[in-house]
C-alpha cells in the first residue's frame, strides 16, 4: 500500500497523513511514514518527542550521505560528475526512527526540482529513494508531500496506489484540486482523492463538495474543525494521543476505511 498526502500549506495534511499512518499501523500493517514536506513536521502527528525530532537530519540535507552515495567528484563541490542511480535500498533501515503504532518515520527531505527536474545530487538521491519505495519494495508507506507534487519529477510516483489531496474551504486551497487533476496523468498514481478539512459549517462542506465534483475527484470525507486538534498543537502532542475519540480523529478513521475500500476495489 503506497499512499501520498498533498495539499496547500496550512490545510492540515500533516495531521491527516500522520494520523492515517498510525491508524493503518493499528490495523496491523507495518507502515513507513515518509516526510517529504519542507516543514519536516510529520513527527509531531506521529507522537514523537521534539527532542527526538530535533536530532533528525533530512536525507537530502545529509551532505556526507549525499556525497557517499553519489560519489561526487570535484573539490567538495557539486560541479563534478555523479551517479544517477545511487544505492538507496538500505536508507529506510538505516535512518528510519521508530514511532508509535507499528510506524517508523523516514525524513527524506525535499528539493525544489521544478519543471523537468533538477540534475543536482540531492534531487537525484530523492528521486531514486522515491522510485525504490514505490516500485522496489513491498513495504507500506504514507508520504507527506508538499503541494508541488510535480517537484518529484515525472515517473517518480508511478505505481503509487493513491494520492490524497487535503483541502479546506478556501479558494487557494481548493485551487490545488484543479492543479492535481491536471497533473494526475503525468504523475501516474493509481487514484486521486480529495479530503476536506477544517469544515465548520454546511456552507464549508458544500464549497468543498462542489469543487471536488467539478474537478471529478472523488471525495473521501470531511474532517470537522476540531478544537482538540488545535489543543494538541498547543501542547505539543499528537492529536491521536490527546483525544483519540475527537470528531476529527473519528472522521480520519472513517476516511481511512473508505480509502482501503477504494484501493481494494477501484471501480467502487
Amino acid at each position: 500500500m503506497k499512499i501520498a498526502v498533498a495539499g496547500k500549506g496550512g490545510v492540515g495534511k500533516t495531521t491527516v497523513a500522520g494520523t492515517l499512518a498510525r491508524l493503518l499501523g493499528r490495523d496491523g500493517l507495518k507502515i513507513l511514514a515518509v516526510d517529504a514536506d519542507p516543514s519536516y513536521s510529520l513527527w509531531s502527528a506521529l507522537g514523537l518527542s521534539a527532542d527526538v525530532a530535533h536530532q533528525i537530519v533530512p536525507l537530502t540535507e545529509n551532505e556526507t550521505l549525499v556525497k557517499e552515495r553519489l560519489k561526487i567528484e570535484g573539490a567538495g563541490s557539486y560541479s563534478g560528475f555523479f551517479k544517477l542511480n545511487p544505492r538507496v535500498d538500505d536508507l529506510a533501515a538505516k535512518f528510519a526512527i521508530p514511532a508509535p503504532d507499528n510506524v517508523s518515520l523516514l525524513v527524506a527531505g525535499t528539493v525544489d526540482i521544478g519543471g523537468s527536474g533538477c540534475m543536482c545530487p540531492s534531487a537525484t538521491l530523492l528521486k531514486a529513494l522515491m522510485r525504490h519505495l514505490i516500485l522496489g519494495t513491498d513495504e507500506a508507506f504514507v508520504m507527506d508531500m508538499d503541494a508541488g507534487v510535480e517537484n518529484l519529477g515525472r515517473g517518480t510516483t508511478k505505481g503509487m496506489d493513491a494520492l490524497l489531496v487535503v483541502t479546506e474551504p478556501g479558494r487557494r486551497a481548493l485551487d490545488i484540486l484543479g492543479k492535481i487533476k491536471k497533473l494526475a496523468a503525468d504523475i501516474d498514481v493509481g487514484q486521486v482523492f480529495a479530503v476536506g478539512n477544517k469544515v465548520a459549517t454546511s456552507e464549508d462542506e458544500e464549497m468543498i463538495r462542489e469543487r471536488a465534483e467539478t474537478e471529478e475527484i472523488p471525495l473521501l470525507g470531511m474532517v470537522p474543525l476540531d478544537e482538540s486538534i488545535k489543543e494538541s498543537d498547543r501542547r505539543g502532542v499528537a492529536p491521536l494521543d490527546l483525544n483519540p475519540h475527537s470528531p476529527g480523529m473519528k472522521a480520519i478513521g472513517e476516511i481511512k476505511q473508505r480509502l482501503l475500500e477504494r484501493i481494494s476495489n477501484p471501480s467502487a
